[in-house]
């Protein structure tokens, strides 16, 4: 390792020379409590900025081992000095001038929820920071002067303020710590009470705009119906009461714009943990739960659908259906089926983005034409037996048809953001109008082929660099194969859909053997990161310093969509 010394002998001695003399920079060098890492130097002022670390010891660093003592607060940890070190260093970006990118200074921007980046890695108390800096130059030319102003002057003192236990609001970090320990303690309670979800009262539920994740002010705030409502301890705030959504099914019904797709959108957001002042805190929703709709377009890779779709009339194989043009109900058919196989627990659903066809079947219809001749078994006649055989929930917001009524075990009406519980009143209406049970009768769900082993693609493994390239939390492409990602909608960052892109480049290379099925290499994923962190998908040890992690639903369901792979 070098010293800071040398670094600003190295800096006079290339100032003015082109732009790659840049890379001489690349290396180690000691501040004194930190370690300032030069991982990899961009090619130009136009190009991405370059990528540096600072690294600090346990014993410099100096946080308290009870703040990272499990992965939940050590996230939290990471996430704090992230959005601390963000603060100060916006104030000193582009203070350093120059051509292109010269001066900027950039670390992740995190937003309402609480993610697993590898921007800042708390390790045995050490600390990690992973940022962007773009090199100033006058044109193509080196300007070692702003440089060092940035390395000598502004990042030290950013540096010094946000990752030093001894020089932050310590109150601050410990609220967020407690935070953290009351959410996990509700996370823990849902499957200790039977609930798959918990809403607690106080909660502001809609956001400020289409736009934005902040609360919208002057909102209703939330109110648990009596019937449903649930006290639940914490070890800070001690009794929090709330809303609880016991397992099983539940039905949100009511007049439009009444909050019903307001509470789907907490719910299916409550699956992370959110900052303080959010208003959803303490929404907490079963952390493998995922978010089902019809998606028209996508493509499908031998996926057994054959418990919603069979006896095709052109025979089409509907236990391996694969198809590169999926329509409404075969897409949300294989979306819930590849959600059962990402050990998904619960099933958020929308009428408004689901298809019909695949949801219902009226009496009428189901007198006109002949069961025979409809390839399609409704979700409603599956919807007990996914709960009954699987262990399956699912949480339905409908507001134009009344079919669930007598398959939900639970019926909440949404009045002016207000959940009302009507179950009773729901039952009587659905016996009055003769339903037919809602498929309670089917309780047991059809047996369905678990094992889809893709095959290895052996030109991808041929290409000597893959390109990776993302927009958004809409796709991502693979050496040029894009992957359509905006119908997931708890995908919550870019910088996870930038290590969606990763990981689908690792698991194509190093985990698809035809011997594998999806279900192991996502657990293998899983295990991988929990162990290694995001990190681990960097053989030569230059990591993004922008990447989030995504949950095993997310990482499958990426490689569901894409076209190249192989059953």
């Amino acid at each position: 390792m070098h010293t800071a010394a040398e670094l600003r002998t190295k800096l006079r001695t290339i100032d003015h020379r082109g732009y790659p003399a840049y890379k001489e920079l690349k290396g180690q060098y000691g501040f004194g409590t930190y370690i300032l890492s030069i991982d990899h130097v961009q090619g130009d002022p136009f190009a991405a900025p370059s990528r540096l670390s600072v690294i600090v010891s346990g014993e410099q660093a100096g946080f308290p081992a009870d703040y990272y003592d499990t992965k939940e607060k050590r996230i939290t940890l990471q996430d704090h000095l992230t959005r601390l070190f963000g603060r100060w260093v916006s104030g000193g970006s582009f203070q350093a001038k120059g051509s292109g990118k010269s001066g900027l200074l950039a670390v992740s921007r995190c937003g309402q929820q609480v993610l697993e980046r590898t921007a800042v890695r708390v390790e045995k108390g050490g600390v990690t920071l992973r940022f962007e800096a773009g090199f100033p130059a006058n044109g193509r030319t080196i300007n070692a002067g702003e440089l060092e102003k940035m390395l000598f002057s502004i990042l030290p003192e950013c540096v010094k303020k946000s990752l030093f236990y001894a020089n932050i609001d310590k109150e601050r970090l410990h609220r967020a710590i407690c935070l953290c320990e009351d959410q996990q303690a509700i996370r823990k309670s849902l499957g200790e009470k039977g609930l798959c979800a918990f809403i607690a009262d106080g909660s502001v539920l809609p956001r400020e705009s289409g736009v934005s994740e902040k609360p919208m002010k002057g909102a209703v705030p939330f109110r648990s119906p009596e019937s449903l409502r649930v006290v639940l301890q914490t070890p800070h705030r001690g009794k929090i009461a709330g809303m609880g959504i016991p397992k099983g099914i539940t039905l949100f019904v009511g007049g439009g714009y009444h909050g019903k797709s307001t509470i789907l959108q907490a719910l299916q957001n409550g699956v992370y943990n959110h900052i303080a002042e959010d208003g959803r805190e303490f929404v907490i929703t079963d952390d493998t739960a995922f978010k089902l709709r019809a998606e028209d377009g996508r493509s499908i890779a031998g996926v057994d659908i054959s418990p919603f779709i069979r006896n095709l009339p052109n025979k089409k194989d509907t236990v391996h259906f694969s198809t590169e043009d999926a329509s409404g109900s075969t897409s949300q058919a294989a979306n819930l089926m590849e959600a059962v196989e990402s050990e998904s627990g619960l099933l958020l659903i929308d009428e408004d983005t689901s298809a019909t066809n695949f949801m219902v079947r009226d009496k009428l219809m189901a007198q006109v034409i002949a069961a025979g001749e409809e390839p399609i078994t409704p979700f409603i006649d599956r919807v007990r037996a996914l709960y009954d055989s699987l262990g399956v929930s699912s949480v339905i917001v409908a507001g134009s048809s009344g079919s669930f009524f007598d398959a939900a075990d639970t019926v909440i009406q949404m009045k002016e953001y207000i959940p009302i519980d009507i179950t009773a009143k729901a039952k009587q209406a659905a016996k009055d109008y003769g339903l037919n049970g809602g498929g309670k009768n089917a309780d047991v769900f059809p047996e369905f082929n678990r094992k889809r082993c893709p095959q290895p693609d052996t030109a991808l493994k041929k290409e000597s660099r893959l390109k990776i390239r993302t927009s958004g939390t809409s796709e991502l492409s693979l050496n040029r194969e894009t992957v359509e990602l905006r119908y997931l909608e708890q995908l919550k960052d870019q910088e996870q859909t930038a290590a969606l892109a990763y990981l689908l480049k690792y698991a194509e290379l190093k985990l698809m053997d035809g011997r594998k099925d999806l279900a192991s290499i996502g657990a293998m994923l899983d295990r991988m990161l929990d162990r290694n962190g995001l990190e681990s998908l960097f053989e030569h040890g230059d990591v993004s310093a922008q990447l989030a992690r995504p949950r095993r639903q997310e990482i499958l369901a990426c490689i569901n969509r894409y076209r190249r792979l192989k059953i």
